[in-house]
């Protein structure tokens, strides 16, 4: 079984893949060097086969991979859980926006590990994904949810092969439920007037009257300061957010930490302590409830740069708007004089009476009054922001003046963003009409 010897006096060179049977075991062995190993030193791999024929196939596989960049990394493959953890936790994280953790937070957390964690992910197939999609569904989903596990399983997968742990990247065969998007109705003009007089005659109501006016979001609107008013020009400069974050543990041990806070049993049939879906109970391993720790850190309201570069930006303010909110600040003062030592003196636009920043579910609560007390239906908070950049379509802003006033960073958002309403319907007959039959 011994392979023709090689000629006296040569030998191959380092690092040369060779084949060679073992009388101990009778197989055949294969050995080839692939780079290095994270600790420096040689990657050299080793197959075992019955034939000759099959070690050498094997070891040329390898070599094929490893020239190709397709060669997984040595060492015991990651699970999906292992991995999904240090991509969101290690490589995600420091790069990006808090909500956008969040987001992958939820997707990792509540559905990626819970239903493909053990898997390897050299060997999770686009099929899991696709069965994972359907049973987020079953269980009273929308599609949006399960397009939102899929992007993040996309990317933490992407991540993955980019640093050869894995060959190819199964969730970009996958295919994920349809999405029809939610046409979006802005409010049209009668609604914006009543909802403008009714905001006036409420505390912080110039609150919503900036949103449906030049369509600050949420995070800005309660975010603004009056240091960034510039009373000369007029202009509001828009380049801080306020955001509620989620608490977290500074303790050692978690789990321990928020253990008489540990959710056991399901609720009962009829409960009414929640006011949405009744939260399922802990997982054993639970580590929320952070929010108890008594060396919490990073949560409450926090302020924090806008979304993106594109939404820093100053917006000049109409006179009516700018003098609106000269009376807004005139009626603050009185405020502070009236809370004396209890003010907490910060500078916010929009505050508490007791000075402090509005938080964003109080702020929330608001929005949903005031539709009721004017009569106007219900409607999102991020709707007047749709209202905003529809009227600018309206009034014939080009794409270009409109992307910055609302801080867009692409043109595509035009298109999220701005509506044809019924008055440029009808604009567009009328001016059909008269180019088509009024041409004499």
């Amino acid at each position: 079984m011994a392979r023709t010897k090689r000629s006296e006096g040569t030998r191959a060179p380092n690092g040369a893949a060779s084949v060679y049977f073992s009388e101990y075991d009778q197989k055949w062995h294969g050995r080839i060097t692939v780079g290095t190993r994270d600790d420096g030193s040689p990657d050299r791999r080793h197959v075992k086969r019955a034939t000759e024929g099959e070690a050498i196939s094997e070891i040329q596989r390898i070599g094929r991979e490893h020239h190709n960049g397709k060669l997984r990394k040595a060492g015991r493959p990651w699970t999906v859980e292992k991995w999904l953890i240090h991509w969101l936790e290690n490589i995600a994280r420091p790069s990006i926006k808090y909500k956008a953790y969040r987001a992958y937070h939820t997707a990792v957390h509540h559905h990626l590990i819970p239903g493909l964690g053990k898997h390897r992910i050299d060997k999770v197939e686009p099929e899991h994904f696709e069965k994972l999609y359907a049973k987020i569904l079953a269980a009273g989903r929308k599609p949006a949810t399960a397009h939102q596990v899929h992007r993040t399983a996309r990317t933490a997968f992407g991540e993955a092969l980019l640093r050869g742990h894995i060959n190819r990247n199964p969730v970009q065969l996958a295919k994920p439920p349809r999405v029809e998007e939610d046409e979006i109705e802005p409010f049209d003009i009668e609604d914006i007037q009543r909802l403008i007089k009714t905001a006036l005659t409420r505390r912080n109501g110039v609150r919503f009257v900036l949103a449906l006016a030049v369509g600050t979001r949420q995070g800005e609107t309660i975010g603004l300061k009056w240091a960034r008013l510039n009373d000369d020009t007029r202009t509001l400069t828009i380049a801080r957010q306020l955001q509620r974050r989620t608490w977290e543990h500074g303790c050692t041990d978690p789990h321990s930490c928020g253990g008489k806070y540990h959710k056991t049993k399901p609720c009962r049939k009829g409960c009414k302590r929640h006011a949405r879906d009744c939260p399922p109970p802990c997982p054993p391993d639970c580590t929320r409830h952070a929010r108890w720790c008594p060396r919490r850190h990073g949560g409450g309201l926090v302020e924090a740069d806008v979304k993106s570069r594109a939404g820093r930006r100053g917006i000049v303010l109409p006179d009516q708007l700018y003098e609106l909110l000269v009376q807004h600040g005139a009626n603050q003062e009185r405020e502070r004089e009236h809370a004396g030592t209890e003010w907490h003196e910060a500078g916010w636009m929009f505050a508490q009476p007791n000075g402090k920043p509005i938080d964003p579910r109080r702020d929330m609560q608001d929005w949903k009054d005031l539709l009721a007390e004017a009569g106007v239906r219900e409607a999102r908070l991020h709707d007047a922001r749709h209202t905003a950049a529809t009227v600018l379509l309206l009034l014939g802003v080009s794409e270009r003046a409109a992307m910055e006033f609302m801080g867009w960073s692409n043109t595509a958002m035009a298109k999220r963003y701005q509506h044809i309403t019924a008055v440029l319907r009808q604009d567009i007959a009328t001016r059909l009409g008269g180019f088509l039959w009024n041409a004499d």
